[in-house]
């Protein structure tokens, strides 16, 4: 019944998904071949082969965070800040997927951290989350001592945790993104769930735009945001999991 259940949730919303993205998809997809046909009537001197190469050249490139700007290109995503960021993202399963290593020794290297890494993450993300409950609790102790409630003081404190868990990391982190990538706040809401979740589909990565100048702290606390925000979201996932069972 379980799995009945469960595959028939994951159909459900793959129709649902269709009918919304398929129609936006195809009306891309002859945008695309319609801009491509004009360019190439508009300029004789292009030969369709050519193009697609100089297509496929800066996709990959894009793919490996080199754009182009004018007659110079932009570096940068394997800077310091970049490449923590990414260690980030690696060791906890986020694996946004917008950059990745292409060296063999990077890929090697990438597999052995994440090896060790992935563990370590887990047993921290576990020690934060119990210290958050351990606040929690105490809190909720404290309360039943000076105002002699009981259930009251844990179901007060329980709802005062999720609130300030949904504002510092679900519903002001957007308002931080619209400043520093241009985001709207739906976008920004978007990337931190999708962030603090792990699903990372990679769509939308801070610090990525070229045209943007950032400062230097911010990969560094986005990063710990996505920390401690996994933390609190895991709590809140358990807890949904504990009512489903």
């Amino acid at each position: 019944v379980l799995l009945a259940v469960y595959v028939g949730y994951v159909g459900m919303g793959a129709a649902v998904l269709q009918a919304l993205e398929r129609p936006a998809e195809v009306r891309a997809a002859q945008r695309l071949l319609q801009e491509r046909l004009e360019l190439l009537a508009n300029h004789s001197c292009l030969q369709g082969p050519a193009l697609q190469r100089l297509i496929e050249g800066i996709i990959q490139a894009y793919k490996s965070g080199i754009t182009l700007q004018g007659n110079t290109t932009s570096l940068g995503r394997w800077d310091y800040s970049g490449s923590f960021f990414f260690s980030i993202s690696a060791i906890t399963t986020i694996g946004y997927g917008n950059l990745s290593p292409i060296t063999a020794a990077g890929r090697i290297f990438c597999i052995v951290f994440a090896l060790f890494g992935i563990p370590l993450n887990l047993v921290l993300l576990n020690e934060i989350g119990q210290l958050m409950l351990l606040w929690v609790q105490h809190c909720a102790h404290r309360l039943e001592e000076v105002f002699h409630w009981q259930k009251k003081a844990s179901l007060l404190i329980k709802t005062c945790a999720l609130v300030t868990g949904l504002l510092l990391f679900l519903l002001l982190p957007p308002l931080l993104f619209s400043d520093k990538e241009g985001w709207s706040y739906e976008e920004g809401f978007y990337y931190s769930f999708i962030t603090l979740s792990t699903i990372g589909f990679g769509d939308y990565v801070i610090g990525m735009n070229p045209d943007r100048t950032y400062p230097r702290w911010y990969k560094n606390v986005i990063s710990l945001w996505i920390l401690f925000g996994m933390a609190w979201l895991a709590l809140v996932i358990k807890f949904c999991i504990s009512l489903l069972e």
